[in-house]
Order: C-alpha cells, then sequence, then structure tokens
C-alpha cells in the first residue's frame, strides 16, 4: 500500500509539473486551446490516442471482455474506426479551417443560432466525458487506496483541474505523452502477458473458457451496430477530438499520425477484452463485472507491478477527463459566452477561468453519478442524435437550411433524452429513434424553409 500512494504521489507531483510547462508555453489564447497548431507526429499520435482511451474504454472493454470474450473488443475498434475515418478524411479541411470548436463550422455554414443550440449540445457532452474519466480514474482509487468515494473524486479530478487550468491544450498534449507511454507499458505490456500467464498460458485460456468466448460476434449484432453509431460517429463530431485535430501541424501529420492513434485504439481493445477473459477465470464469481479490472490487478500483481499499473489506469482516465473538461471550455468561451457577452472575444485569463469553472461542474456531477459506462452512452447519444445529422449536411448536401439544422439538433437530443429516460441509457432506441427524427426534421424542414444565404465550406 505505501508504495503504491509513493508512486502515486510522484505521478501527481509530474503532471502539475508538466501543468507549469504548459502554463510557460501558454502565451497565447490559440497555444492554451490548440497548442499553437504545433503538433508533430510523435505528439500529435499520442495525444489522440490518450485523448480517446479513458476511464469507460479501459474498465468498460475489462468489464465486456470478462462477459462476452473477445467481441469485448468492439467498444474500442469503433473508437479506433472512428479515429481513422476522422483523420483520413475530414483533417485536411478542418486543420486548413484555423478555428477552434466543432460549433463554428455550423456556424459558417448555417447561422449563428445554430452555433448556440449545438454548442448548448456539446457542452453537456464535454462535461459528461469529464466526468465519465473522474468516475473512473476515482474507482480505481477507492478500491487500491481505500478512500471514500467523495475524497477520491475530489482528489483525483481535482489534480486534472488543476493542471488543465493552470496550462491548458500544451499540459495536456505533454501529459498525455506521459500518460499513452505509462499505459502502454502498464496495461499491454506487463499487466496483459502476467494476465495470460496467470491462467497458465493461452492454451489454457482458450480450453477452460466456452467456444462463445473467442466469438467477435458474442457480444450480439444490435449492440455492434449501437456502438458503431454512438462511438464511431460520435469521434467524428466530438469537441474533444476535433481540439486535437487542430492541434496538428499540417493535415499530412494529421493523417498519418492520426490513422496509427486509430489502430492503436483496436489493438488496446484487444489487449482490455483479453484481460476480461483472464479475470473470468481467475475470478469466476465476481459480483460485480464493472470491478474486474480493479479486482484483477490486486488478484494477479506484485506490489512494484501492480503500482505502475495502476497509475497506467489513472494516466488512461485522466487524458480523456482533461480533454473533456478543455473541450467544455473551449465550448463555453468561444461558442456560449460572446453572445452573452454582446460579441467580446474571449482572452486567455478567461479561458482558465471558465476550466476552473467546468472543472468544478464536472466534479459536482461525478459525485451523484456512478455508473462509468452508461455515463460515457449518455453523453454520446445527446451527441449523436443532436449533431451527427446537421454536421454532415453541413459539408454534402447544399439545399439544407439553418431551420432545418436547428429543428434537427433540438428534436434529435429530445428524442434521445425520451427514450433513455424511457427505455433506460444502456438501451439501443434511444440512438436509433434520435438518429431517423433528426433525419426527418432536418430533411422535412430544410426542405420548406428559404436556404440560407450561408452556403460556404472550407475546403
Amino acid at each position: 500500500m505505501a508504495l503504491d500512494v509513493l508512486v502515486f504521489i510522484l505521478y501527481a507531483l509530474g503532471m502539475l509539473l508538466l501543468g507549469w510547462v504548459g502554463l510557460r508555453r501558454s502565451k497565447t489564447q490559440e497555444d492554451f486551446l490548440v497548442a499553437g497548431r504545433n503538433l508533430g507526429p510523435g505528439m500529435y499520435m499520442g495525444t489522440m490516442a490518450a485523448t480517446v482511451l479513458g476511464g469507460a474504454s479501459t474498465i468498460g472493454t475489462v468489464r465486456l471482455g470478462y462477459v462476452y470474450g473477445i467481441s469485448g473488443v468492439w467498444l474500442c475498434a469503433t473508437i479506433g474506426l472512428g479515429i481513422i475515418f476522422l483523420n483520413l478524411f475530414l483533417a485536411r479541411p478542418l486543420v486548413n479551417m484555423k478555428i477552434f470548436t466543432v460549433t463554428q463550422v455550423l456556424e459558417r455554414r448555417y447561422n449563428p443560432m445554430t452555433r448556440q443550440v449545438s454548442a448548448a449540445i456539446m457542452f453537456v457532452y464535454a462535461l459528461m466525458i469529464g466526468v465519465v474519466s473522474t468516475l473512473g480514474i476515482s474507482t480505481v482509487m477507492q478500491v487500491f487506496f481505500e478512500l471514500p468515494f467523495w475524497s477520491a473524486v475530489l482528489l483525483s479530478g481535482g489534480l486534472v483541474v488543476a493542471y488543465s487550468t493552470i496550462g491548458g491544450m500544451w499540459a495536456l498534449t505533454l501529459t498525455d505523452i506521459v500518460q499513452f507511454i505509462i499505459k502502454t507499458i502498464g496495461l499491454m505490456l506487463l499487466l496483459l502477458p502476467i494476465c495470460i500467464s496467470k491462467v497458465g498460458g493461452w492454451d489454457q485460456l482458450v480450453a477452460q473458457l466456452p467456444a462463445s468466448s473467442f466469438s467477435f460476434a458474442t457480444l450480439g449484432t444490435e449492440k455492434i451496430i449501437t456502438y458503431f453509431l454512438i462511438y464511431t460517429f460520435g469521434v467524428l463530431i466530438g469537441q474533444d477530438i476535433w481540439q486535437r485535430v487542430f492541434t496538428a501541424r499540417s493535415p499530412s501529420v494529421a493523417k498519418y499520425a492520426g490513422t496509427a492513434a486509430g489502430i492503436y485504439c483496436v489493438i488496446y481493445g484487444l489487449a482490455a477484452a483479453l484481460i476480461g477473459m483472464c479475470a473470468k477465470l481467475l475470478l469466476p464469481e465476481l459480483q460485480d463485472p464493472n470491478n474486474a479490472f480493479a479486482s484483477i490487478i490486486q488478484v494477479a500483481l506484485p506490489d512494484g507491478i501492480r503500482s505502475l499499473v495502476i497509475t497506467a489506469a489513472m494516466a488512461a482516465m485522466m487524458s480523456t477527463a482533461s480533454a473533456g473538461l478543455l473541450a467544455a471550455s473551449s465550448t463555453l468561451t468561444e461558442d456560449l459566452l460572446p453572445k452573452l457577452r454582446g460579441g467580446k472575444e474571449s482572452t486567455l485569463s478567461l479561458n482558465r477561468v471558465c476550466t476552473l469553472a467546468s472543472g468544478i461542474a464536472v466534479l459536482g456531477i461525478a459525485l451523484v453519478v456512478d455508473d462509468v459506462l452508461s455515463a460515457l452512452t449518455l453523453a454520446y447519444n445527446i451527441l449523436v442524435g443532436g449533431m451527427l445529422i446537421p454536421l454532415i449536411g453541413a459539408i454534402y448536401w447544399k439545399r439544407a437550411t439553418a431551420a432545418g439544422a436547428t429543428a434537427s439538433m433540438v428534436l434529435g437530443a429530445a428524442t434521445a433524452a425520451l427514450f433513455m429516460f424511457k427505455d433506460g441509457i444502456d438501451a439501443n432506441t434511444p440512438i436509433f429513434y434520435s438518429l431517423i427524427v433528426g433525419l426527418l426534421s432536418y430533411t422535412v424542414v430544410s426542405l420548406m424553409s428559404r436556404q440560407s444565404p450561408i452556403a460556404v465550406r472550407s475546403t
């Protein structure tokens, strides 16, 4: 226990030190929000992969591996596919636009009102992404350091809020690279081989688990399609992900390094699912599969190695928590507050104040929410249901109108919320029906209304 605490303290001090380095490098608003648009291939690949692989991707995929076997990989695989598609096909126009937020694209294509509506949806999504990973970190700390849940939330989340507020995107990028290295070593190069060794090797894993555990279809076709709709499309339009694209030095950096990050996501998911399968053999009577990740670390690893893997897990989650936090802050300062401030542009000091305020909101929500995967699903249901159709239409359908986009966002997000309340957050109906309602309202209202004179797109 003492060694685990010491490693965490050293890790926390290291993150704060990188936050201070980020502070020194963040001289302008562009530095704070998008790291000066100056990241090369290595840093871009690391920060992109670290951003999307957080608490739900780690804890959630191990849980899915425990319950469904190798098909648990689909959670990370659908995220990886979204990253690959985004960087191959959309990164070039996004990098060339020189913007800060997703919603600025909607304003250019439609009108300022669509930017405000979409910003409200994006703000909720980004806050929930921060909440998801804060919950993941807190769960790990609660189990291993025997802390009350509230103190684990405040301690772990407070660390993320601190370095994010101090150094902005430069701090996030530097910490992401360290976290990317730690989690690659801890989870993929240490925990996975040790778990397979503990069960007696690959042959014993195959012999003792049912054949269904090695089928990629066990999760179910409907659930796989739902993951594709939620996570692949969600990655394509998420502010936390686009904000990383904006950091690329050039479109070619985004294209090739971003594709490598997507491939890494799939490999990471495969490793996490296999860890869950090993946990099924070593801990067959586990009452709550959500605890599979934390429990397998306790059972399989000695003290010295366990400390590194615990740190790796928290590193994965902190990357995503900080990304959601800065995305929420960016949406607040660039999209929502200017309207309230009479069109005044944001400043570096205001960016920091809003990052701190968003962080406090994340901590408050995390104290009352307790399901990591459900929180992630809620975030992506609202985002995809409300914004996917208008964003795709902004790029590909010239006849679309601002009225159609606004109707689609409002009705799509409302439909997602309605069916999550009616059928449950984890049901398939929220995303299916929200996309249907969003598409119909977008098409019908656009055809019935006058086309917006703002019909340009940057390439």
